[in-house]
């Protein structure tokens, strides 16, 4: 197989498997120092010695050239075996959470943009992070300017980059950006990244605040719980979900299910008292590395077997449809 490619998937499925983030831009790093070379080139045992080049690296471009699937992305594709969601992750068309390294993700706006045309999206949103998550290098309003611009030049060939932000919900329930750039942005995505341990009632109070916010359009990540992988566990918040979902559902501000299986947010109670309040919802990968917008699968398979009704997932409707929603006067 061609070793260009075979580098590339195996960073993508990295990503996917939330591996060290060192790992997959090992072999992204080797990707862009081979691009452009002849196989007589690549043959060559000077090769190892240029830089972007290791050991595991030089192996698995070695492997491909001598027509074999490298080793190393044989066990890989094993391990990530999609994980279903069938007819439910067919429908979708999008994704209306992801990060690019502008705030905490791995990669260029140009990379994650690739991934999605990969996967058949028809557009994706880009959420990087608001000024107050300085540990994820949030925007201040100046890049987000910058980033809007960029953004909107991603935009043809049936693909639709959307201008977004995961904007921090304060603790009064108000959010971390400017009013008008959060006006101006086409997705809002909404998130309570601090203070996740709040008292019950308080913490209503803030989630109910964001989700009657005509500025919001999806509230991410509602519990902020971890369930497993490399940063540990986190219990969910304590709320009241009844409040919540129904300030949602009147609001029309979609529930997200995040697919990122450490998060599985909603749990399996919430999402069903979500369905029953009435609320929209919008399956979103939370991606922080192009191979990490494929877990829309995860989240497509919990919906399903929670039975969340087809026609009230947003990010299985089409474009025209979204931006009716998204564009809503509430």
């Amino acid at each position: 197989m061609d070793p260009l490619d075979a580098l590339t998937e195996i960073a993508y499925l990295l990503e996917r498997e939330r591996s060290s983030r060192y790992k997959s831009k090992a072999f992204r790093t080797a990707a862009a120092a081979i691009e452009g070379l002849s196989d007589a080139q690549l043959r060559d045992p000077g090769l190892r010695r240029r830089p972007g080049i290791g050991d595991s690296t030089f192996a698995v471009i070695q492997q491909a050239l001598a027509g074999e699937v490298p080793e190393r992305l044989a066990a890989l594709r094993a391990e990530n075996a999609p994980v279903g969601g069938g007819e439910l992750r067919a429908r979708l068309r999008g994704d209306l959470h992801s990060h690019s390294d502008w705030s905490d993700g791995t990669t260029p706006i140009d990379a994650m943009v690739d991934a999605a045309r990969r996967l058949g999206h028809e557009y994706l949103a880009l959420t990087d992070h608001s000024p107050r998550l300085t540990v994820a290098n949030g925007l201040s309003s100046e890049r987000l300017r910058a980033q809007m611009e960029i953004v909107r030049g991603h935009r043809g060939d049936g693909f639709t980059l959307l201008t977004g932000i995961e904007v921090d919900i304060l603790d009064d329930g108000d959010l971390d950006q400017q009013d008008d750039l959060l006006r101006a942005l086409d997705v809002v995505v909404a998130s309570a990244h601090s203070k996740l341990r709040m008292e019950r009632r308080a913490m209503t109070m803030r989630l109910v605040a964001a989700a009657r916010d005509p500025r919001v359009d999806v509230l991410g990540h509602v519990t902020g719980r971890l369930v497993e992988g490399a940063r540990g566990t986190r219990p969910p918040s304590e709320f009241d979900a009844e409040a919540v979902f129904a300030a949602c559902a009147a609001s029309g501000v979609a529930v997200e299910i995040n697919s990122r299986p450490e998060r599985q947010d909603p749990p399996d109670d919430l999402l069903a008292q979500a369905v029953a309040a009435g609320c929209l919802f919008s399956i979103d990968s939370d991606a922080h590395a192009p191979g990490q917008l494929s877990l829309l699968d995860h989240g497509a398979a919990r919906a399903e077997a929670l039975g969340v009704p087809t026609e009230r997932i947003v990010t299985t409707w089409p474009l025209p449809r979204l931006r009716e929603w998204l564009d809503r006067e509430r």
